[in-house]
């Protein structure tokens, strides 16, 4: 299996209209998702801090990662 490459998946080019909102939560603590996660037909959603943590387990599974965590970074800047 390739190595996932954050922010640059087939994902991104087969829903490319779909960003991550405020309304799209973590599967795991309930924050806002900054990641997405496609595991055959389902997906999951992740906050930037339960992503990283998650990341080398899911990368062995994942048909798809994307992942928007930059955009913290842009938020805070404005």
């Amino acid at each position: 299996m390739s190595q996932i490459a954050p922010e640059t998946t087939a994902l991104d080019e087969l829903d490319s209209s779909h960003q991550l909102t405020a309304s799209d939560r973590c599967d795991s603590c309930g924050a806002q998702a900054y990641i997405r996660v496609a595991i055959g037909s389902s997906e999951l959603f992740f906050c930037a801090h339960h992503g990283k943590k998650y990341q080398e387990k899911l990368a062995a599974v994942a048909s798809d990662w994307h992942d928007e965590s930059a955009r913290l970074l842009q938020d805070h800047r404005s």
